[in-house]
């Protein structure tokens, strides 16, 4: 036993090491690649899907955003536990108090499991009326009843699979979050059309795909923390008091607003568009999904980020702490101006990918063209987030979270078609993303400050 613990030891300390005195640039993109890869392997579950049912008709496109709306919501349970406990476990390994981080750890992912099965009990009991009230037309409403059905089953290892990618990653330890969902995504890849097409389930088919490979990527995901972690997941760990669940708590909200910020923007989205039929929808829902990608680049930098500004935060080496956050801020942006200019350029074929249909294609490169005016605006958006998050800061943490999607986005889209139809609806995101980003600078100014 001695042998073991002094084995947790050494691999804790030579992480503490390589997190506080490595090269900041250099380490950050080391760290963000596995989460980059990460985020966008959970991005091609949504596209496969997205793709395949295309095939099936404009109704059934349009029920995957109103699909989008309670996976968002399994999604923010999971980040909120993997954030949460997360941001508090890296520093306390900053600080080398191994202790409380196991039990972190251990609460983290006990939180996200048994939170995720309360929803689901709650989602199913109720999912005809539920999907209606997210804005599906007659229609779409049984495509979407039959997609989230079985997703729905499988919550509790889609919420824990998120949250267990996260405390990974908070142990700097991302490339082992990346093999469990990679697994997964490569599964999807191969059980989508097959179900869908082969056995012709449908679309209900491709969301038993996603649920099987999601529980997949959760069993991976729990044997790699179990045995690889530099901490070892142990449920006996798991006992709560009311200082760590506060700590969590603290940590994890901001990324339960903005994701459940993104939910109520994206029913807002469905129910703007909802007037104008269900190609509005469709198209509306394959731009999020593109979007969505894109964004995932900048999360995955802003991920590999966070365990970096943590340790050093944690162990009072706040130069470190600034060099990051600058270096993350300038590549994102260069990012995110190429992959706007290409969007922009091949946003007809881009849509028309997922949906040939003229309509849907025409509401889709109106809404890309768009936003790719202001996507590049988003690095300072997200990095501004995710090192106050990741400092402790909760409420400016939590507002900047609820600015892009929340604050701003929800109120827009419903007030804007009222007086331009739908290019309302297609120009919200942009107008959403110049109001944050006029909101975030002030705050990354008196954070800066305050590191000096």
């Amino acid at each position: 036993m001695k042998q073991v613990q002094g084995i947790k030891r050494a691999s804790a300390d030579a992480k503490y090491r390589q997190m506080t005195e490595q090269p900041i640039p250099s380490l950050i993109l080391r760290l963000s690649l596995p989460a980059v890869v990460s985020n966008l392997v959970t991005t091609a579950y949504n596209l496969t899907d997205t793709f395949f049912i295309g095939q099936l008709g404009t109704a059934q496109s349009g029920a995957i955003g109103i699909a989008f709306s309670i996976m968002t919501i399994l999604q923010a349970i999971g980040f909120f536990f993997g954030n949460g406990a997360g941001n508090s476990m890296s520093r306390e390994l900053g600080k080398r108090n191994n202790e409380r981080a196991s039990r972190l750890l251990a609460l983290g992912f006990a939180g996200a499991v048994l939170s995720a099965l309360l929803i689901a009990l709650i989602c199913l009991a109720m999912l005809r009326p539920l999907v209606m009230m997210l804005g599906s037309t007659s229609t779409i409403a049984p495509y979407a009843v039959q997609y989230l059905t079985p997703i729905l089953v499988a919550a509790p290892c889609v919420c824990g699979s998120f949250a267990l990618n996260g405390l990974l990653r908070y142990q700097g330890q991302s490339a082992f979050g990346m093999i469990g969902l990679v697994s997964g995504a490569l599964l999807n890849f191969l059980l989508a059309p097959l179900f869908i097409f082969v056995l012709d389930l449908g679309i209900f088919g491709a969301g038993l795909a996603t649920g099987i490979c999601q529980t997949v990527s959760f069993i991976i995901l729990t044997t790699m923390s179990a045995r690889f972690g530099v901490l070892k997941l142990s449920l006996r760990n798991c006992r709560p008091d009311m200082l760590l669940v506060r700590e969590i708590i603290g940590g994890g909200l901001p990324s339960l607003v903005r994701q459940s910020a993104g939910s109520i923007a994206a029913t807002c989205v469905n129910i703007a568009a909802n007037p104008f039929g269900d190609a509005a929808i469709a198209g509306m829902a394959i731009v999020m999904r593109i979007m969505l990608g894109v964004n995932s680049v900048i999360i995955g930098l802003g991920q590999g980020f966070q365990p970096v500004c943590g340790y050093n935060y944690g162990a009072g080496k706040f130069a470190r702490v600034r060099e990051g956050f600058w270096f993350c801020v300038k590549l994102s942006t260069c990012i995110l101006l190429v992959l706007g200019a290409a969007i922009w350029l091949s946003s007809p074929q881009l849509v028309e990918i997922f949906r040939s249909d003229p309509a849907v294609v025409t509401v889709g490169v109106a809404a890309l063209h768009f936003q790719c005016l202001t996507v590049a605006l988003n690095g300072m958006n997200m990095m501004g987030n995710m090192i106050s998050q990741t400092m402790g800061k909760t409420g400016m943490a939590s507002f900047l979270a609820v600015c892009r999607t929340g604050l701003y986005l929800a109120p827009v889209v419903l007030v804007l078609p009222h007086f331009f139809g739908v290019t309302g609806v297609e120009v919200a995101q942009t107008v959403s993303d110049i109001l944050t980003f006029a909101t975030t600078v002030p705050f990354m100014h008196r954070i800066l400050r305050e590191l000096r």
